[in-house]
């Protein structure tokens, strides 16, 4: 399937800021853009005047349409059309996890649109499947949503022990009149999982050399704590963006920009500045 067919057009976006450099921020699986909205906030600055934020939701998240089938160039040609038709660019791209795939997909195959990159404790690799996500995915399948009498019944049927972990993933619950659904397109990722080691989601799309490099630099952020980027990862992010700067934040886990939001705002605040 092509990014072209694949494209699922407009996604839904929040918009923070009214002057400066354009910003964009794409999340990772099972979030949606407004999780950035503190730091786009902060970013934007009191009179929301340093920078144009706008807060993606990645198709078959948030508000944003469904697909039939996962692909990262689908994902990518969604955002490229989306942020085109807010605003030419350049953008400052900003994304987390499987966000910071899609952008790094952005990047490499649509380098006109981006002036520089913000990935988000995430390698361009394959990671084998989506095993760590399973678990969260049979959570979500297994909630009796036609029984559902309102939130708080929710939270207290969703089998989940971790308090943080349990809000992220109820945030995709939407209730329609008396009926709840979820915005995540949960079996599309259920069907994703289900492949094992030949996950779509968990890989990584593009081989060394298929692509000329991105010619911009590049802010690679990891968390001390998380697995997610390696030493030996290094070699190939240079290969993809050779202007790639990395920083490991202490004490951070994979979602960086909740355990460290103040680190991850002054990164962001040096990058809009580097921009102007």
């Amino acid at each position: 399937m092509s990014a072209a067919a694949a494209d699922t057009g407009p996604l839904h976006t929040l918009s923070v800021g009214t002057a400066g450099p354009r910003v964009a921020f794409l999340h990772g699986l099972f979030g949606q853009g407004r999780n950035w909205s503190t730091i786009a906030k902060a970013l934007a600055g009191p009179e929301g005047d340093l920078a144009r934020c706008t807060l993606v939701d990645l198709p078959d998240h948030g508000r944003s349409p469904w697909t039939e089938e996962f692909s990262f160039a689908a994902y990518a040609a969604s955002v490229a059309s989306t942020l085109r038709a807010i605003d030419p660019g350049p953008w400052i791209v900003v994304g987390h996890s499987l966000g910071g795939k899609t952008a790094m997909v952005l990047a490499l195959t649509e380098p006109d649109l981006v002036s520089r990159l913000v990935i988000v404790d995430i390698a361009p690799k394959g990671y084998g499947d989506l095993e760590r996500f399973s678990g969260y995915i049979a959570e979500m399948q297994a909630l009796p949503l036609g029984e559902l009498s309102d939130r708080a019944d929710a939270e207290a049927r969703f089998e989940e022990s971790n308090a943080g972990v349990k809000a992220f993933l109820l945030q995709n619950l939407r209730r329609e009149g008396t009926s709840w659904r979820w915005q995540a397109n949960v079996e599309l990722f259920a069907a994703d999982a289900a492949r094992g080691s030949g996950s779509v989601i968990a890989d990584w799309p593009l081989a060394v050399g298929s692509v000329e490099p991105f010619a911009g630099p590049v802010l690679w952020i990891a968390g001390s704590e998380s697995s997610y980027i390696k030493d030996e990862d290094g070699e190939t992010m240079r290969a993809f963006f050779p202007r790639v700067r990395q920083v490991t934040v202490k004490g951070a886990s994979h979602w960086v920009h909740t355990d460290a939001p103040e680190v991850v705002i002054e990164a962001l605040r040096r990058v809009v500045a580097a921009s102007s």
